[in-house]
Parts: C-alpha cells; sequence; structure tokens
C-alpha cells in the first residue's frame, strides 16, 4: 500500500473513531495511537497531521458543503464512514496544492477508501458528492474515477 493511501487510511480510521465516541477521547490521541498500530515505519507523518488538522478545522465547512451537494442526506444521516471520507476528499479537493494532489487524484482517493472500508455503493455515492462539488468548482467535465469502470 502506498504510504499516502496508509496514511488517508489512517486518518479515516481516526476520525471514524473519533466520531464513533462523540469526539473523544482527543483526536490527537487517536490518531497517535493509530499511527503506532497501523502505520510503523511510516514516513510522511506530515501529510497525516496536515488532513487530521485540516478536517478537524474546516470541519463545519466540509459538513456545509456535503449537505449541499447531497441535499436528500442531512450529515447526521450519512453513515458515519461517508460522512468521514468525504471530509477527506472535500479537503484534498478544496485546499490541497493541486499539484501535488490533483482533484481527480483526491476524488479516487476518496472512492477507494469508501470501498475498502464501506463498500461499492459507498464508491458511488462518494463519487457523486465529490464529481457534484468538482464540477462546481469549474472542472471542465466529470472526474475519469476509477468508479465509472467498474
Amino acid at each position: 500500500m502506498a504510504s499516502r493511501h496508509l496514511s488517508r487510511s489512517i486518518v479515516l480510521q481516526s476520525l471514524y473513531e473519533w466520531d464513533f465516541y462523540n469526539k473523544k477521547p482527543a483526536l490527537k490521541d487517536i490518531v497517535e495511537r493509530n499511527i503506532k498500530d497501523f502505520g510503523p515505519g511510516l514516513e510522511e507523518l506530515g501529510f497525516i497531521w496536515q488532513l487530521i488538522e485540516g478536517v478537524e478545522k474546516h470541519m463545519p465547512e466540509l459538513d456545509t458543503i456535503i449537505e449541499k451537494a447531497a441535499p436528500e442526506w442531512p450529515i447526521a444521516q450519512i453513515a458515519m464512514i461517508d460522512r468521514n471520507v468525504l471530509r477527506i476528499g472535500l479537503l484534498e479537493l478544496l485546499y490541497s496544492d493541486k499539484k501535488e494532489v490533483p482533484p481527480k487524484v483526491a476524488i479516487n482517493e476518496a472512492i477507494e477508501l469508501a470501498k475498502t472500508f464501506a463498500g461499492p455503493v459507498s464508491g458511488k455515492f462518494i463519487n457523486g458528492v465529490l464529481g457534484t462539488v468538482y464540477k462546481q468548482l469549474g472542472g471542465a467535465e466529470e472526474p475519469d474515477s476509477k468508479e465509472e469502470n467498474k
């Protein structure tokens, strides 16, 4: 597993646990434990912390964007895994350096996380929401996602 994909997986697992336990214990403690358990020897720890801090800082804004892109799904009704995958994907889509993480990569990585941790239906949902946001940002065409080819 590539180190960035593993880092995203650790971020997702940490956000899921934090969300599941109503944002307790501290997210930092959960992340540190998950890095030790799932990412021993992982060299790009800065990427994990960049994602964690970004999601935590921008969560209200990310949730508002999710609700606008999927109006039939209030944030509390979206499956916890899907909700956190969307937060990570949106963070990368909106705030990452596009040369470092192109929009299509951010979307495809989110779809892969959803398919790994939640299942194929979640992948389609994630693709739909992130694709909608991508188009609203001025993406000229639908992202060339792996989901469309399956």
